[in-house]
């Protein structure tokens, strides 16, 4: 005889949750059921631009990762931007995403999600490039640079500043060397320039980073891009350069072919 085959496990049925981007709580998954649930759940963020990641690619079904505002609702993607449901930077939050059908969201069953890692984007978002304005160098390095901007408009529609949000928070980190030199020196600023004493005869190359001292994990953020300054040598110097680079090579050819033919004309005549 034939074993009698094993009652299907579904959801319990419970109210819905109104919202799928929660603010604290466990990470967790739902009931079983015969659709999978997400996995690899990241949550990748720059300069409080934030996206939710997670795998597979859904076949025969979606994913619904909205908050109250319906966002990515019945999906196919395995991403969603969650920025503006994240405005409340200090807060804590948990993302759930639901493997749904299309005809699933109507009952009051409650479909198998899983969760992500909770994730305060203050503390967590990854502080961006800084950009590098203007250097000039005599006896003091002089930079000026803009912080990174965020997602978030102040309500004259500017976009936020990284300063804006973080405050006193925030500082900035210069790295500087002599050029074709290992050894690096550091400066630290609250606000947008450095000025450096250094040593007017040398070039110096840098760049800089910002930081959060206050973290416990990612406290500086991603190095601008590395510059280098370029003191006394205008366009005459490098025409002067290369026009003595040319007169030594060209008395380096001269002297071998005078001395190949002081050579030739000492060898004996061979007549016939």
């Amino acid at each position: 005889a034939s074993r009698p085959a094993a009652p299907r496990r579904s959801c319990p049925k419970r109210r819905r949750r109104r919202g799928l981007l929660g603010r604290g709580g466990p990470g967790g998954a739902g009931c079983n059921t015969e659709l999978p649930t997400a996995v690899n759940i990241t949550w990748s963020s720059i300069n409080f631009k934030t996206i939710l990641q997670w795998q597979p690619k859904p076949s025969g079904y979606f994913y619904t990762t909205s908050d109250t505002k319906k966002k990515c609702t019945l999906t196919t993607e395995t991403e969603c931007d969650v920025t503006d449901a994240l405005r409340n930077v200090k807060e804590t939050y948990t993302a759930h995403i639901l493997s749904v059908q299309s005809t699933g969201m109507d009952n009051f069953e409650e479909p198998p999600f899983a969760s992500s890692e909770k994730f305060t984007p203050y503390n967590q978002t990854v502080l961006g490039k800084p950009e590098i304005q203007h250097y000039t160098q005599d006896s003091k390095l002089n930079i000026v640079f803009q912080d990174p901007l965020t997602p978030y408009m102040f309500p004259n529609g500017s976009f936020q500043s990284i300063r804006d949000i973080f405050k006193h928070d925030l500082e900035y980190k210069l790295y500087y060397w002599k050029d074709q030199s290992s050894g690096k020196k550091d400066a630290t600023t609250k606000s947008n320039t450095f000025e450096i004493s250094v040593d007017n005869k040398n070039n110096y190359c840098f760049y800089i980073q910002a930081i959060i001292p206050s973290r416990r994990e990612n406290r500086t953020g991603q190095e601008s891009m590395v510059l280098c300054t370029s003191v006394g040598r205008t366009i005459l110097d490098v025409i002067a350069i290369a026009v003595i680079t040319l007169a030594i090579v060209l008395s380096v050819i001269l002297c071998k072919r005078k001395k190949a033919k002081a050579a030739r004309e000492k060898e004996p005549f061979n007549g016939i």
